[in-house]
């Protein structure tokens, strides 16, 4: 079993940067492709970034963040980062990250394990 904590979330100001973290354990990291997701009020859950396994040579990323947004992995600390630029008063939701061992899952958003999330609030 892998259990994700996420971390990093807060109150910023648009055009500011925030960086993200998911720590994993319960399972040998680097085996487990990552992924992004948030949650906006009153809206679905979607797919915001994705790294693959191992040494993350694949990301892939929403349309709606690319070039602001950068996913990467650490698989000595077990955990993984968004740094976010150039915040937009839309980016403002609750940030969960994922994980398995197939990275289509991870994109699709059926990846088995999921942590609690923590919450981005974009102010003007």
């Amino acid at each position: 079993q892998v259990q994700l904590a996420e971390s990093g979330g807060g109150l910023v100001q648009a055009g500011e940067s925030l960086t993200l973290s998911c720590a994993a354990s319960g399972g040998t990291f680097s085996s487990y492709a990552m992924g992004w997701f948030r949650q906006a009020p009153g809206k679905e859950r979607e797919f915001v970034a994705s790294i693959s396994r191992n040494t993350g040579g694949s990301t892939l990323y929403a349309d709606s963040v690319k070039g602001r947004f950068t996913i990467s992995r650490d698989n000595v600390r077990n955990t993984m980062y968004l740094q976010m630029n150039s915040l937009k008063l839309e980016d403002t939701a609750v940030y969960y990250c994922n994980a398995d061992p197939i990275l289509h899952s991870v994109v699709v958003g059926t990846a088995n394990y999921w942590g609690q999330g923590t919450l981005v609030t974009v102010s003007s």
